[in-house]
């Protein structure tokens, strides 16, 4: 599926920034910022919240068929909703953290988020975060980033933000959370997290947002001139 929007994909391991940067990338250029990742947490928050616990193709379709999900921008924040209820906040708590790699690696699943997302990337130029975004989701994006950090550094990041949210919970606890993350992310027989072939790699365990920000948006523009250049060409 050739991509007329300018899509960019930003794919990477858990609490390695991607989000963050994303928005704001995103309201630098004037982008819309998808959060595919919040999309698999409110399916999975559904699940849990109506006790989906079988694997049957059926079963799955048949509680797909009950959610309805939109994301709406507040300034850089992304709201989501869940059958038009705000679960924005719920969605980040350790009981769906703990399940949604499970979730999201049914076929039923991970084919009602795709198949969600590439009509949203029909619409409009978008800067989209996730783990299969470039590999799966949008293949031909104009420019892919693959996202990483050490994970000590990821377990740190992500203990400040669960303890600035009154959540109190143990960094070696989230430590095993993000490991058994990566290893279901990775190991997953549908979409597994890799790197595109294409993808430009960057590390961000030793470096700020803005630096991060400013690697991306550098990157971005080198993509975007030589995308101008092939368009004008062609005309």
């Amino acid at each position: 599926m050739k991509q007329h929007n300018f899509i960019i994909a930003i794919d990477g391991y858990s609490a390695c920034g991607k989000s963050t940067v994303a928005k704001l990338l995103a309201s630098k250029l004037n982008f819309l910022f998808v959060d595919s990742g919040a999309l698999y947490r409110a399916v999975t928050l559904f699940f849990i919240e109506n006790n989906v616990e079988s694997a049957d193709p059926y079963t799955i379709q048949e509680s797909l068929n009950r959610i309805t999900l939109a994301q709406t921008a507040d300034g850089l924040e992304t709201l989501t909703f869940l059958n038009e209820r705000d679960v924005s906040s719920v969605i980040r708590q350790m009981e769906v953290s703990n399940r949604v790699s499970k979730v999201s690696a049914l076929r039923e699943v991970r084919q009602f988020i795709v198949n969600k997302l590439q009509e949203i990337g029909r619409s409009q130029n978008l800067i989209m975060d996730g783990r299969d975004i470039g590999t799966v989701v949008f293949p031909n994006a104009h420019l892919k980033i693959f996202m990483d950090a050490r994970p000590e550094v990821r377990a740190r990041r992500r203990y400040a933000e669960l303890l600035a949210k009154g959540e109190h919970i143990s960094l070696s606890e989230i430590m095993d959370n993000l490991l058994l993350r990566d290893r279901q992310d990775t190991t997953r027989e549908e979409s597994p997290l890799v790197q595109a072939h294409d993808a430009y790699y960057v590390d961000t365990s030793d470096l700020t947002e803005e630096e991060v920000l400013a690697v991306i948006a550098t990157r971005y523009g080198e993509v975007a001139q030589i995308r101008g250049n092939a368009m004008n060409k062609a005309v």
